[in-house]
């Protein structure tokens, strides 16, 4: 069984020779992508994304990898290598950039316009590198071999990084899909030539780990989205990651052939599928997309919509559909399919949209009640497969919660590759790769940073404690006006509470404690009016608490009477 090593201690500068791989994203979590690779003293990233908040980081907007390790070495890193245009891979990269905005950007054709267009929200004109499949490129010591794989997106690639150290394959997001909407298949004999060369150290998507067999074909989830176009007697509504190309390319041959007009709801689902069709990554018949305000006008039964907000968040388009506040109103023998996957964290939100929904009298397709959504990472059966092709010398899982990583450490094993090659490790661990052999070398920084509107990283967990406090308990304020001279109470005590129920014998009985526990010899000599307040904010919220088995946000005002 692979073990996750339990160093924790600062690393020491890279060995002579060595190359370190630093995660700082990823691991532990599906999201907020992010590799650092150093060898001699200068600096590769492979992907920069986010993570999307839980319900208990209420107000986030998204989550940042730590990039506190790299504070001063701005000038040390030679690219960005993006393997593909998710969010969870490239939607950290403009708050990378400002701090250097010429770091260059490396990646293929449609990932690069993706990144682009969001940089441009942020006023960052980026460098950029096209490469594809098969290339060669050099970026200071490092150099790259690029390797096709097939993802839930098109253009995603595989990156091999050489350098006197060994070579480290880092597979990105992929599947092995036999039958790809696109024809672009995972490229196995392009890996096949990589483990004869000899894989060092190979980083594999860990996302799937659990799931026996084989991810089935995007093709299979042609007929039930058919079904759903064939049988929907009014508006059809389709929610979908804003850059899933595959599944939109889908739902648009289904509704040409069922005689419906589309429209895009959603400014990202916009301006994504708008960049798509000019790359030709999206085929559209003429006339099929019209403007969202013509498709108001038509027949029901001709419509379909196709918008934001897969994954339940508030602001987008599908959770205002549902909570009535949008100009699109839903009702009965109208459509919602729900064409995308449940990611961690999200599915109480999704069922709380899907529950508004039927309330409402719409029909609701989703996963868990048709065939209209596939996985884009590889299950266990094409880990294994992979493994097996490569041979690797040491395994390091990426791309997932801990199940996951240790689920993919086991297949590996399972190929015959030795326990203590297999590294399971975590956000902000750093392996060494010295003399074809990779170790666990230490631990830097790696906390979540939090997006909240325009701050990032002012955002703390005690900041998040209040904010769940204050949504689950409410807030109490207790003011009180005290004698300078005995730290008496010169006046009976005030509580003000919002979102708090205030029971007059209750807070009567608080008041009485506090009076009490002023009454003590020793509070007379109290000098500091912290300390006096954190004495009655004590005294009260122990009270509230054994009367009330709440814990708001407690906040105590001392007037020097």
């Amino acid at each position: 069984m692979a073990r996750s090593p339990r160093k924790s201690k600062s690393p020491s500068g890279v060995p002579s020779g060595g190359l370190r791989v630093t995660p700082l994203g990823g691991l532990g979590e599906v999201g907020r992508n992010m590799t650092v690779f150093e060898y001699n003293g200068k600096l590769l990233i492979v992907d920069c994304g986010v993570l999307f908040p839980e319900e208990h980081q209420p107000g986030i907007d998204v989550i940042l990898p730590d990039f506190t390790s790299l504070q001063g070495r701005w000038d040390d890193i030679v690219g960005i290598v993006l393997t593909h245009g998710h969010e969870d891979h490239i939607g950290g990269v403009p708050y990378l950039l400002k701090e250097r905005p010429n770091i260059p950007l490396i990646g293929s054709q449609l990932t690069l316009a993706f990144i682009t267009s969001k940089l441009t929200e942020h006023k960052i004109t980026p460098v950029t590198v096209h490469v594809e499949a098969e290339d060669l490129h050099q970026t200071g010591p490092f150099e790259l071999e690029f390797v096709a794989v097939n993802h839930s997106i098109p253009d995603a690639l595989a990156v091999a990084i050489r350098t006197p150290a060994g070579l480290v394959l880092h597979t990105g997001d992929f599947k092995m899909d036999q039958f790809p909407l696109d024809g672009r298949i995972t490229d196995l004999r392009h890996f096949a030539r990589l483990g004869e060369e000899g894989v060092d150290l190979f980083l594999t998507d860990s996302t799937n780990a659990e799931v026996p067999g084989f991810t089935i074909s995007e093709r299979d989830l042609t007929p039930a989205i058919d079904q759903v176009f064939a049988t929907a007697p009014k508006r059809i509504i389709v929610s979908s990651f804003a850059s899933h190309v595959h599944r939109i390319q889908q739902v648009l041959d289904s509704a040409h052939a069922h005689g419906r007009k589309v429209a895009f709801v959603g400014r990202s689902m916009v301006k994504n599928m708008g960049i798509a069709r000019e790359l030709d990554y999206l085929k559209i018949p003429r006339g099929l997309v019209v403007d969202f305000k013509k498709l108001q006008s038509m027949p029901d039964n001709k419509v379909t919509l196709v918008s934001t907000g897969s994954q339940g968040e508030p602001m987008a388009a599908l959770s205002r559909m549902a909570n009535g506040t949008h100009q699109i109103k839903l009702g009965a023998d109208d459509t919602v399919l729900m064409a995308s996957s449940l990611i961690p964290g999200n599915e109480n939100a999704i069922y709380g949209i899907i529950n508004k929904f039927t309330d409402l009298g719409v029909k609701v397709v989703h996963k868990g009640n048709a065939k209209v959504h596939v996985s884009g990472h590889a299950s266990a059966g094409e880990l294994v497969y992979c493994y097996n092709i490569v041979q690797p010398t040491h395994v390091m899982p990426v791309h997932g919660e801990s199940k996951h990583l240790h689920a993919n450490a086991e297949l590996a094993i399972k190929t015959g590759i030795a326990p203590e090659r297999v590294l399971v490790v975590k956000d902000g661990t750093t392996v060494d790769l010295v003399n074809g052999k990779a170790a666990v070398s230490g631990q830097v920084e790696a906390g979540l940073v939090y997006v909240d509107g325009h701050t990032v990283g002012k955002v703390t967990e005690e900041t998040l404690k209040e904010r769940t406090s204050l949504q689950e308990g409410g807030s109490v304020t207790v003011v009180a006006l005290v004698d300078a001279d005995t730290n008496q109470l010169a006046e009976p005590l005030e509580f003000v509470t919002k979102g708090f129920i205030q029971d007059k014998v209750i807070f009567d009985g608080a008041a009485k404690k506090v009076s009490i526990a002023l009454s003590k010899p020793s509070v007379s000599e109290i000098d500091d009016l912290d300390k006096l307040e954190q004495l009655i904010g004590d005294t009260v919220a122990r009270h509230l608490d054994r009367a009330y088995r709440r814990a708001p946000v407690l906040t105590v005002v001392v007037i020097d009477a």
